[in-house]
C-alpha cells in the first residue's frame, strides 16, 4: 500500500482549534479586566467630592446651585459671571455670604473686592439672594469644591468597534466564527483529498455517473416554459419600471448630514422645546424658516457643554461628541466664550435642507399650522424622537388628498366658516365636514 499523507491530519487540526480559543479567550479576559478598571476609575472618582473644610452638603449644594446660579454661573469654565469652582478656597466665608446674599450692597459700601469683580465683569448687577441661609451658602460652596469627573468611554460601542454582545465585541465574535468556518472548510478539504488518496491507493474505481442534459439546454428546448418565462420577465419589468417611475423625487426617508449636528430628540424630546420657538415663522408664514443662530445662542450663550451622561450618550450611541458641536455653533456665530462677548466675524451655516415640494405646489404652514391647528408631527413624524432628521412622509400628492378627505374642519367659534358649513353640511348630510368637501381637491387650492 502506498503511503498516505496527512495521517497526523487529527492532530493538526486540535492544535489549530486549541490556538484560536486560547486567542479568543486572551481577548474575552482582557476586554473584562479593562471594564471593571473602567468602573473602578468611574467609582473612585465619584467618591471623590471634597467640601471646603468638611462645611455643607454638595448633593443638596448642587440642586441648589441649578435652581439659583446655573443660568449665569459654571462650576469649571466662565460664563456670564466667573467660573464658580474652588471659590471658597479664594475669598472668606464670610464675605461670601454677603456677597451672594446682596451683591449690590455689598458693592455700594465700597468693598475693594467686590468692586473689582463688579468692573471686571462690566458691571452686570448679580442678582440678589436673600432668602438663601448660611447653611443654604454652604451646600452651594461644598458643590463648587466638587472636583470634575471625567466619564469613561467605551472604545468598543458606537463608533469605536461595533456594540458589544455580553462584553464581547461583536466584530472579535465574528472574526472567531469566521476563523473557525475558514478552519472547517480546509479540514473538510484535507480529509477529502485524503480518503481519494487511500482509495486510489487501494485500486478503487469509481463508478462514472451518466451525462445529463444542461438545464439550460432542457429550459430552451422547451417552448411552453420559454413562454411563460417571457410573460413573466415582461411583467416583472414592467412592475419595476412603473414602481421605479413613481419613486422620481419622493425622498421619504432622507435624511442628510448636516454641517452642524442638531438632535431634535434632545431639544424637542428630552428639554420639550416647542417646535414653533425655533420656527417660529410657521405660525404667519408660508414657510416654517430655518431659525437664525441668534435664537440658538439664546440657549447655548450659558450652555457651552453638555452633561456628562449626555456626551457619553452621543459618542456611544450615536458617534457624535456633542460638545464639538457647540464650538462649531460659537464659531458660526461669531461668539468667543473666553471673553463672553460677539467678534463680529461669523461664517454662514449651510444647511441641507430636507423638505422641498415642486415650485408648482403650493403649501401655507399658516394655513395648516394656526388656522386648522395642526401637529407638526402630523406631516413631519414624530421628530422629538429623531436623533437626525429626516423626511417621514411621503409628501405626494395623493398623500396629501388623503388627508383632506379624513380631516375634519374645526369650525368651532369661527364665524367665517357658520353659513358656508352650514350650507354644505345640508349638501353632503353630515353633521362634520371634511376638508375635501370643503373644497380642498380643487386643483387651484394647490396649484397656481
Amino acid at each position: 500500500m502506498q503511503k498516505v499523507k496527512f495521517t497526523n491530519l487529527s492532530s493538526i487540526v486540535s492544535f489549530l482549534l486549541l490556538a484560536v480559543l486560547l486567542t479568543c479567550t486572551n481577548n474575552i479576559l482582557a476586554q473584562e479586566q479593562a471594564t471593571s478598571d473602567a468602573q473602578n476609575v468611574t467609582e473612585e472618582a465619584a467618591a471623590e467630592t471634597p467640601a471646603a473644610e468638611g462645611v455643607g452638603d454638595a448633593a443638596a449644594g448642587k440642586a441648589l446651585f441649578n435652581a439659583n446660579c446655573a443660568a449665569c454661573h459654571k462650576l469649571y469654565k466662565k460664563a456670564t459671571g466667573p467660573a464658580l469652582f474652588g471659590v471658597s478656597q479664594k475669598y472668606d466665608r464670610n464675605w461670601l455670604y454677603q456677597w451672594i446674599t446682596n451683591s449690590q450692597e455689598l458693592i455700594a459700601s465700597g468693598d475693594a473686592q467686590a468692586v473689582a469683580i463688579f468692573e471686571e465683569y462690566n458691571k452686570s448687577v448679580m442678582t440678589a439672594f436673600p432668602g438663601l441661609s448660611t447653611t443654604d451658602i454652604d451646600n452651594i460652596l461644598a458643590y463648587t469644591d466638587t472636583e470634575k469627573t471625567v466619564t469613561p468611554i467605551d472604545p468598543n460601542i458606537g463608533g469605536g468597534g461595533g456594540e458589544n454582545v455580553g462584553g464581547i465585541s461583536t466584530g472579535l465574535v465574528l472574526g472567531g466564527l469566521a476563523l473557525v468556518l475558514g478552519l472547517l472548510i480546509i479540514m473538510l478539504f484535507l480529509v477529502t483529498n485524503t480518503l481519494k488518496k487511500i482509495a486510489s491507493a487501494n485500486g478503487v474505481v469509481y463508478e462514472e455517473k451518466a451525462k445529463r442534459t444542461p438545464i439550460w439546454k432542457a429550459f430552451v428546448e422547451n417552448q411552453f416554459m420559454v413562454f411563460v418565462s417571457a410573460i413573466f420577465l415582461l411583467l416583472a419589468s414592467a412592475y419595476f419600471m412603473y414602481g421605479y417611475f413613481m419613486q422620481v423625487g419622493v425622498d421619504q426617508g432622507y435624511a442628510p448630514v448636516q454641517p452642524i449636528h442638531y438632535s431634535h430628540r434632545i431639544h424637542a424630546g428630552l428639554n420639550e422645546i416647542d417646535c414653533k420657538y425655533c420656527h417660529s415663522s410657521a405660525r404667519k408664514s408660508k414657510h416654517s424658516g430655518i431659525p437664525s443662530l441668534n435664537v440658538c445662542m439664546n440657549c447655548h450663550k450659558n450652555i457651552a457643554a453638555v452633561s456628562d451622561d449626555t456626551q457619553a450618550e452621543g459618542l456611544n450611541e450615536y458617534g457624535v461628541d456633542y460638545n464639538k458641536e457647540i464650538q462649531k455653533l460659537y464659531k458660526a456665530a461669531g461668539w468667543d466664550e473666553a471673553t463672553q462677548s460677539y467678534t463680529g466675524e461669523t461664517e454662514p451655516v449651510k444647511w441641507v435642507r430636507i423638505h422641498n415640494l415642486p415650485d408648482f405646489a403650493y403649501f401655507n404652514h399658516s394655513q395648516h399650522v394656526t388656522v386648522a391647528g395642526v401637529d407638526c408631527q402630523k406631516c413631519h413624524g414624530p421628530v422629538e424622537e429623531m436623533e437626525i432628521l429626516e423626511q417621514y412622509s411621503p409628501l405626494t400628492m395623493g398623500w396629501c388628498i388623503n388627508c383632506h378627505r379624513e380631516t375634519n374642519v374645526n369650525v368651532a367659534g369661527n364665524e367665517y366658516y357658520e353659513e358656508i358649513h352650514e350650507q354644505l353640511s345640508k349638501k353632503y348630510g353630515v353633521d362634520q365636514l371634511t376638508v375635501a368637501q370643503m373644497g380642498g381637491l380643487e386643483c387651484g387650492k394647490c396649484h397656481y
